[in-house]
Order: structure tokens, then C-alpha cells, then sequence
């Protein structure tokens, strides 16, 4: 594989022998400077740190994270009536097990169960129904959106979709991108200074805090996101998204004053054609390119 110079071009080549095979459209924000929360649902019901982790979570499906997920439910009292659906775990080795064992997954087995338990838990901590939580209409996908739409700069550049876990998704520009992700970097910053904080930052430093204290509940057993941030040991925050799309939040460093960030740094990459292959070789190429690997990635 032939990677370029990438914040220079936008393209990733691979070739067989000199000759060009493919070439991967990438885009890439580099910038400085959560719904859920805002319910109370986690105090509520008290969610610890690694079930707010789970709530971040793509997961592979491993026997923790089914068992976290259902731990959350009976918190709440709830049936296992997740509106994800079930599907083959991104762990190759749990779907070998289930495989053997003719286990067919249901939605607490989905990648996103953390998040649509999490979604359950809004809904009743807001006094809704918590049937049909899934819908743009509900209170919990209607405050989602009102997050959203506060936190960014121009509300009228969110476009809202479905995502493949069937929950309301919003699509802006890659730089609003980078920005929420410097955004949580910055209030973990803030938070562990004592300084004067909103609620909301100190939401996003509970956040980042949880996924990087607990990488194992956002990803799982070797997986990119989790890999990464044990590397970094707090400093960095990392999540892919579907379609091979990243964000990372960095904490402010002697790394990012150099780079000329004002506070915590937020990267967001996307691969054009969804190649996830491709991404993993991005992400690291970015970070290397920044400068910021040397300090923490030991």
C-alpha cells in the first residue's frame, strides 16, 4: 500500500507491484475548540462509568458487553424490546461461537444495545413512553436533536437520517465534526483543572471520561478504537462511525499548543468509499502527521 502525504492530498493509493490498484477518496478536519445526560437518565437510574462507556459503544458482542447491556436494562425495568434488531457480531471470533452454538442474536446483541438502552432510560427519566423511542417524533429523539442543534453553529446545515442501528442519525459538515470531538477533549481538560464548567461541559467530561477509562465497552478484544485509546492512556478519545468515518478528541498537550490549537484538539476523517481497511491506515497516518503519537504512544 502506498499511503500520501494525507494532509497535503486527499487520497489513499494502494497498487500491486508499482502499478495503481485503487484510490480511496479521504476527507479530513483538524480543529480546535450528549442527550442522554441531559435527562438525568444516567444519575436517575444510576448508570456507573462503564455503562455511560457502553453507552458510546460500536461493540463486538463479547459475553461483558451482552451482560453490561442487560444489567442496564434491569435497572430500568425494562423487557428486552430494543428496536436495533440483532446481526452478526463485528467479532469474527463471537460469530464463530454463536455459529457453533446456533445462537441467534437479538437486539441486546446488537452493537448498538448500549446506546438504545440508554435511549430506553431518556425516555423514561423524561416521563415518555418508552415504546416507539426510536421515532424522530418521540421526546428522546426530539431532545437528541435539541443537543444538536445547540451544538452547532449553524443548525440549518444538520440534516437528520436513520443510521443502520435504526435510530435517528444527523449528517453536518466533517469540521462540525472535529469540533464536538475537541470539544469533549476540552472539558476533560477543564473539568480535571477545577475550573468554573457549565452542566453540559461537565457532561462531555463525564463522556470522555468513561470511554477512555473504559476503551474495552466502546470497541472490544483488539479492536481499533479500543487499541488506540489504551495507547494513549486518557490523553486521546477515538469512535468510528459507519462507513468508515472517525473522530478523535485530543487533550491539550505541548503537541497541540505546537500545532497552534487553542485547548484540546478534534480530528474527523471520512473515507469517501466507506473502506474500513483504509480508515485504520488513515487514522494513525493523521495522528503521526500531527506530531501527536510521540508523546503518549509508548
Amino acid at each position: 500500500m502506498t499511503r500520501t502525504t494525507l494532509l497535503d492530498r486527499d487520497c489513499v493509493v494502494t497498487d500491486r507491484g508499482g502499478i495503481i490498484e485503487n484510490t480511496h477518496g479521504v476527507q479530513i478536519a483538524v480543529t480546535d475548540t450528549e442527550a442522554v445526560i441531559e435527562t438525568g437518565a444516567v444519575d436517575k437510574f444510576g448508570f456507573d462509568e462503564t455503562e455511560l462507556a457502553l453507552m458510546c459503544a460500536s461493540h463486538s458482542s463479547e459475553d461483558f458487553h451482552i451482560a453490561r447491556a442487560k444489567n442496564m436494562l434491569s435497572k430500568i425495568k425494562a423487557e428486552e424490546d430494543l428496536r436495533c434488531g440483532g446481526h452478526p457480531a463485528v467479532s469474527e471470533e463471537v460469530n464463530r461461537e454463536w455459529i457453533k452454538t446456533g445462537f441467534v442474536p437479538t437486539g441486546i446483541c446488537n452493537k448498538c444495545s448500549g446506546k438504545h438502552v440508554a435511549m430506553m432510560a431518556g425516555a423514561e427519566a423524561l416521563g415518555a413512553d418508552v415504546k416507539d423511542y426510536h421515532l424522530p417524533d418521540h421526546p428522546m429523539q426530539l431532545e437528541v436533536k435539541r443537543v444538536v442543534d445547540d451544538l452547532a453553529h449553524d443548525p440549518k446545515q444538520v440534516e437528520w437520517g436513520v443510521d443502520g442501528c435504526n435510530l435517528p442519525a444527523p449528517a453536518y459538515p466533517l469540521f462540525y465534526l472535529a469540533q464536538k470531538y475537541a470539544t469533549f477533549a476540552d472539558a476533560a481538560d477543564a473539568v480535571e483543572a477545577l475550573s468554573p464548567t457549565s452542566q453540559r461541559t461537565q457532561n462531555f467530561a463525564r463522556v470522555f471520561n468513561a470511554m477512555t477509562k473504559h476503551p474495552e465497552q466502546v470497541g472490544g478484544t483488539g479492536r481499533f478504537c479500543t487499541v488506540l485509546m489504551q495507547s494513549y492512556q486518557g490523553q486521546l478519545l477515538g469512535k468510528v462511525g459507519a462507513d468508515a468515518s472517525y473522530g478523535i478528541g485530543v487533550r491539550e498537550s505541548e503537541d497541540t499548543r505546537r500545532l497552534g490549537a487553542k485547548g484540546a484538539l478534534g480530528i474527523a476523517a471520512k473515507i469517501e468509499d466507506g473502506n474500513l481497511e483504509i480508515l485504520y491506515a488513515v487514522v494513525p497516518e493523521i495522528i503521526e502527521q500531527l506530531g501527536i503519537a510521540e508523546k503518549y504512544h509508548e
